[in-house]
């Protein structure tokens, strides 16, 4: 399976440990090259994003509607495996649970989940959205079997974007998101989930938005305790965060927990009081 992998590499000396996104549902590794990567490999990380199977640039596209999140979890073994060192892995909504199915397969030094779907799936997400949010359930059923957007998208747009990120930058993003598989999405339901167990042995870095609504704050902080940690929630910013006029507010918050997380040597993982 060829895939596509954006990288951005440091000018200078690399940081020992490497960074692998993984992106959400309905887009691909373009979401992370507007501004993240950028970010990252300016502050020393080698950075690297993939486009899961059937997305982007990758293989796949006419089969995507059956792809596996199993599927998923291979493509990014198979990036993670061509690296020199395990990397430290960050993955928003759909890529958080694809990250939290690779952290039960291999050993890796560190994860960030940005908005991830929780390890017990989305079945009282998409109830909850039924209920308080029909609009977008609505539109995102018609994106799923048309393949575009219903009427002028206006619950998806406000559901990935604040209101405060300017017209034509959202008209510029919505166009790049494309269907997503419809056997994923039963997998999110409950068909392949990974274990809700407490993980002590990773550190894991959980995020989300304030009103997110597409993973609720229950998801949130349910994700945040299985990996005995607090979820850190930012104001004033939608869904799509790595494309919000303030993405720099996650992007450095995720700096600053990297530079406590991970020492300078080659073995990776060192732990600041």
């Amino acid at each position: 399976m060829r895939l596509e992998v954006i990288s951005r590499k440091p000018k200078g000396r690399a940081r020992p440990v490497p960074l692998v996104f993984v992106h959400g549902a309905y887009s691909a590794a373009w979401i992370w090259d507007e501004h993240f990567l950028p970010y990252f490999s300016d502050r020393g990380w080698e950075a690297h994003a993939v486009s899961l199977r059937g997305h982007g640039g990758s293989e796949g596209a006419a089969d995507v509607l059956f792809a596996r999140l199993r599927d998923y979890v291979a493509d990014v073994e198979e990036v993670v495996s061509g690296l020199s060192v395990p990397p430290v892995l960050i993955g928003h909504s759909l890529g958080g649970m694809v990250v939290q199915k690779c952290l039960h397969r291999m050993s890796f030094p560190a994860a960030v989940l940005m908005a991830s779907a929780p390890p017990h799936g989305v079945v009282s997400m998409v109830y909850g959205m039924a209920f308080t949010n029909p609009a977008l359930l609505g539109e995102l059923t018609w994106c799923q079997v048309m393949g575009e957007y219903a009427g002028d998208g206006n619950a998806i747009r406000h559901a990935l974007f604040s209101d405060d990120t300017p017209d034509d930058v959202v008209r510029r993003y919505l166009p790049r998101f494309q269907p997503e598989s419809v056997l994923v999405n039963l997998d999110l339901l409950g068909l392949d989930l990974p274990p809700s167990t407490p993980m002590l042995d990773v550190p894991v870095l959980v995020m989300g938005v304030e009103n997110d609504q597409f993973i609720y704050r229950g998801a949130l902080d349910a994700t945040a305790s299985t990996y005995r940690t607090k979820a850190e929630v930012f104001s004033g910013m939608a869904h799509a965060m790595m494309l919000e006029p303030q993405w720099e507010r996650p992007a450095a918050r995720i700096a600053e927990w990297l530079d406590a997380m991970i020492g300078a040597s080659a073995t990776g993982l060192r732990m600041r009081a």
